[in-house]
């Protein structure tokens, strides 16, 4: 009885309330009769309002009675309508381009515009208007739609007809690809402390995705100096009321004009130079108190932006309190061109019901986004409620028709129709391309079985073999995405004439995934493994450089990692059989004079004798590492914390243990490691480090494999990675003893390229490198290099020395994962 009365009072509520909201609509055109598209449309007095969709269409509840409506609209004048709300009714309204003149201004030819003092009176006030609102919440509401526009019929053999199908494209390969609202109630805090919570959230063609629609992805403060659009460019932008601003834009007066008693200032910015990182087009700026009014701003490939062609910035501000302007929409225009397709789209975010109040603390922002299981769970009844812009045509027909789409692809007949068809066992890929991989989706249940020129190796001690490798993989939770995965792997060298097998496992269970690894195995002496099975089978066949060393172990490993809050934690314990291993071919496709194979001894390159006796270990290893962030983000699969603006600090620990399990190591190394990547330098780019030192505390018993190893590098080309060498050898300076190493890297981002015209085009940045290794064996290693990156693909050239003798120079390539 208690819950029926609930239920009724609740919808006996919830019908008072709507009872008490009337339905306001219309559409806005220009006094061309065409459509305005978001105009925004607000209650006088109130921050409550909304915007027209792309088609000047708009809707907006309100209480029975008397409002007095703003209409507009950046380059329309304002317009008033005062209304007497009694029953839903509809309200069109016409705009009329705004009229700005220069009548009072007169502007000699050699005298500086007007403009400049406009802007030089804002520079002065930028800061106080950042910081004049101490604290605030406030509601927002996101729509983002992106379409393709045009498509090639065949992309990397794939038929994008049949793909289109699926994904609910046309017959021309046209149609929306990502449709999604949300609604986020926001918290901010100076200086920049921002919370988000995201209450509903909707995305056509799915029931379980959530929006990728954030508000700290569309926030734009233009009273910030620098801006930074994450992905769309390496270098933040300048913005046009920024402290040197006057260095990068040059400004003219278009004209004035008043609204509500104040005058505005309509205002074109233009850069001084063509390849520095600012904006174009209009800023408006109010008199007297010189705070933005809006903007009407636009970013080209001129300005070396990335994926798009051109990406729009539409913002509007309203008064919401004495003396105080709040945003009140933004909107992102884009279009943009890849491989043949064509895409276009836009991201619009309004604000409403700001609140200065509240008591809200920094520890309220510890928890950065909340997103619960929840929040994609409204109806269509309440979105049709909720929903500010009205959904085009278009759009209504995109959710209906993905929603069927939806429907059918989780269904186990259509699923299995599609796994049919990739199903198809192929020779071709499983000989020399992907390698054979079905599935069932149903079930989801993922296999892959390599391809076998991906398998074939060469090395002086196995000669040509095969190293095989398939794997099994099934989601266990779809909802925090967790999976079971178990790997197998048989190998066999046929000069060695020797097999081996291994098997590796690995399962979720809840914040923590265990791990076993078995078997036997070829294994490098370097522990980091930094040299590819490609690339040591071409150095060693075609320039005859046996770089590899390796032996054999028989193995068991269990390995249990676990997140506690943000600092991660791992722990193994294994027992090896380890086997040195002697060469037992010396093929070659080229015979080079001068040059010869060594031994699988990395120090005794001449000798032909086991490095090391048989042996046994039993090893255990710990590792924690801390990111010094408090931060943190809340999804339903789990929470994530935030990259920390300090370096991540990590410890480890490993240790031999003598006589468990006949084991014949006994030793002990601590080491710790601090590192950061994305370090912003503003303008000058982002720099990245890693700092890593140790220590053997004990080392009464060990062989070659157990010493600390490097990420060393001698092919032509070098991993990126934070704590690789690129010319560093792979084995002579690992060591039993104590270590430093340090690597800093710096990308300029295209700060001198882009000041050349025509190289800029190429969207090129420099790179500038410095690596450093000290053992008590060698006192020190130093390399450094510099180059340019383009896109992923980065070259550089280097030079190295060891003690501060030459060791070793030239060019690398490296590709940025």
């Amino acid at each position: 009885m208690r819950l029926f009365s609930f239920v009724l009072l609740f919808l006996c509520a919830s019908g008072f309330t709507y009872a008490q909201e009337i339905l306001l609509k219309g559409t806005i055109k220009d006094n061309k009769g065409l459509s305005v598209p978001f105009a925004s449309v607000y209650e006088k007095g109130t921050t409550r309002g909304t915007s027209a969709n792309s088609e000047g269409e708009y809707q907006l509840k309100l209480s029975a009675g008397q409002h007095t409506l703003i209409f507009k609209a950046i380059g329309f004048s304002q317009e008033s309508k005062q209304i007497d709300l009694k029953t839903a009714q509809t309200l069109d309204v016409i705009l009329n381009p705004s009229v700005y003149e220069l009548k009072d201004v007169i502007i000699q030819a050699d005298a500086e515009d007007p403009a400049y003092e406009v802007i030089r009176n804002a520079i002065r006030k930028r800061k106080r208007h950042l910081t004049e609102v101490e604290q605030y919440t406030a509601d927002v509401y996101i729509k983002g739609m992106q379409k393709l526009l045009s498509a090639p019929k065949k992309f990397l053999g794939q038929n994008i007809d049949e793909i289109g199908k699926q994904i609910g494209l046309d017959s021309n390969r046209r149609g929306i690809l990502y449709l999604s609202e949300s609604e986020t109630k926001i918290s901010f805090m100076q200086p920049d402390k921002l919370r988000e919570e995201m209450i509903s959230s909707k995305v056509s063609g799915s029931n379980r995705s959530f929006s990728f629609n954030r508000v700290s992805d569309v926030e734009l403060n233009f009273y910030e100096n620098l801006l930074v659009l994450n992905d769309l460019s390496n270098r933040p932008f300048i913005s046009p009321i920024a402290d040197n601003a006057l260095f990068y834009y040059k400004y003219k007066l278009l004209g004035t004009s008043i609204e509500n008693g104040e005058m505005i200032n309509k205002i074109e910015i233009m850069p001084r130079r063509a390849a520095d990182p600012v904006f174009r087009g209009i800023i408006y700026i109010l008199e007297d108190s010189w705070r933005i009014h809006s903007t009407d701003l636009y970013l080209t490939k001129e300005a070396n932006i990335n994926v798009i062609d051109t990406l729009s910035i539409r913002q509007e501000f309203i008064p919401v309190k004495s003396k105080i302007w709040m945003p009140s929409s933004i909107r992102y225009d884009f279009t943009g061109g890849f491989l043949g397709f064509r895409f276009g789209g836009y991201f619009i975010a309004l604000y409403k019901n700001y609140d200065f109040g509240g008591n809200l603390k920094k520890k309220d922002f510890a928890e950065v986004l909340k997103i619960t299981k929840e929040v994609n769970k409204k109806d269509s009844t309440y979105w049709e409620q909720a929903r500010p812009i009205p959904l085009t045509a278009e759009e209504q027909i995109d959710y209906v028709k993905k929603e069927t789409l939806a429907a059918k692809r989780e269904s186990k007949v259509y699923l299995d129709s599609l796994d049919a068809v990739n199903n198809k066992f192929k020779p071709l890929a499983f000989i020399i391309g992907s390698g054979y991989n079905p599935r069932n989706r149903y079930k989801k249940e993922y296999y892959r079985f390599g391809s076998l020129v991906n398998s074939a190796f060469y090395n002086t001690v196995e000669g040509f073999g095969l190293n095989y490798q398939a794997s099994y993989t099934k989601q266990i939770d779809s909802a925090t995405n967790k999976y079971l995965s178990i790997t197998g792997k048989l190998r066999y060298g046929f000069s060695s004439e020797r097999m081996y097998g291994s098997m590796f496992g690995s399962i979720p269970i809840k914040t923590s995934r265990l791990s076993l690894n078995m078997g036997s195995d070829v294994m490098d002496l370097n522990n980091l493994t930094p040299l590819s099975q490609l690339g040591n089978m071409i150095n060693t066949l075609y320039f005859e450089r046996n770089l590899l060393k390796v032996y054999e172990s028989k193995f068991i490993n269990l390995i249990y990692s676990k997140s506690l809050g943000n600092i991660q934690t791992s722990f193994s314990a294994g027992w090896t059989n380890r086997r040195a291993l002697l060469n037992t071919t010396d093929y070659k496709i080229r015979d080079l004079e001068g040059k010869q194979f060594t031994s699988n001894d990395p120090l005794l390159p001449d000798s032909n004798l086991p490095m090391f006796p048989e042996n046994q270990a039993f090893k255990i290893q710990f590792r924690a590492s801390y990111a010094f962030s408090n931060e943190y983000a809340t999804y339903p699969t789990g929470r994530f914390y935030s990259p920390s603006k300090y370096p991540r600090l990590s410890i480890n620990y490993s240790k031999g243990i003598h006589g468990l399990l006949g084991s014949d190591v006994n030793y002990d190394l601590v080491s710790v490691d601090l590192a950061k990547s994305d370090i912003k330098s503003g303008l000058l780019g982002s720099s990245s480090f890693w700092l890593g030192a140790g220590k053997f505390l004990n080392s009464k018993s060990m062989y070659f494999v157990d010493y600390k190893h490097f990420r060393g590098n001698r092919l032509w080309s070098f991993s990126t990675e934070s704590n690789n060498f690129i010319f560093l050898d792979y084995y002579k300076y690992s060591t039993p003893q104590s270590y430093f190493e340090a690597h800093l890297h710096h990308n300029f981002s295209g700060f001198l390229t882009n000041k050349i015209p025509y190289i800029r085009k190429l969207k090129l940045s420099e790179v500038i490198g410095f690596n450093y290794l000290s053992t008590p064996k060698m006192r020190n290693f130093t390399e450094g290099y510099a180059g340019l990156q383009y896109l992923n693909f980065r070259l550089v050239y280097g030079r190295s020395f060891v003690n501060g003798k030459g060791y070793d120079d030239g060019f690398r390539f490296g590709i940025v994962l």
